[in-house]
């Protein structure tokens, strides 16, 4: 799959990022979120994202695709995903939507955070990164009227994801991991 400049972004990020089409098929992730459930990416790509949370998560990631169809965006939303090996963890679901030129949903950038890893230097580390993201996406967008439908697509896709994460308490992420 091409990646533009802005999707490069998430290649290796600290965070765990997926983008799914607008039925809850995942059509990328980065190798944190690979990684992190024990996959290849290749044996994530093309699977629904029901596949990474146990059956009894299902309801309330249904819940999450529901509350994102409805407003086009979802935060906070916690849900227990499951590992390759079985074993399982609880996270917080961030999304913000993806449309096409003609405004069209065509799916969403999903940032997952491992609520076992919210410790201060993990806050930290997730903070440098997205001052480091939003300079880069500041770069990308002053070539913005250069860039092709699809670039542009990516480009406003990541920057919503990052406004929404930019407004996300770290702090009280941490706190709500020890609930």
């Amino acid at each position: 799959m091409h990646q533009t400049e802005a999707r490069r972004i998430l290649k290796d990020a600290p965070i765990m990022w997926r983008r799914i089409n607008s039925i809850g098929v995942i059509l990328d992730c980065n190798s944190t979120y690979a990684a992190k459930l024990g996959y290849a990416k290749s044996e994530i790509i093309g699977r629904p994202i029901f596949e990474h949370v146990p059956k009894e998560s299902w309801t309330e990631m249904n819940e999450s695709l529901q509350k994102w169809f409805e407003t086009g965006e979802v935060s906070h939303r916690k849900i227990t995903f499951k590992k390759q090996d079985g074993n399982t963890f609880p996270a917080l679901l961030h999304a913000a939507s993806l449309y096409d030129d003609e405004k069209n949903l065509i799916g969403s950038n999903t940032v997952i955070f491992d609520l076992t890893e919210m410790d201060d230097a993990r806050i930290k580390q997730f903070q440098e990164f997205f001052q480091q993201a939003e300079s880069r996406l500041d770069e990308i967008a002053k070539d913005y009227s250069s860039l092709d439908e699809n670039e542009k697509s990516e480009y406003d896709g990541l920057k919503k994801m990052f406004d929404l994460l930019s407004s996300t308490d770290l702090k009280e992420l941490k706190r709500s991991s020890t609930d």
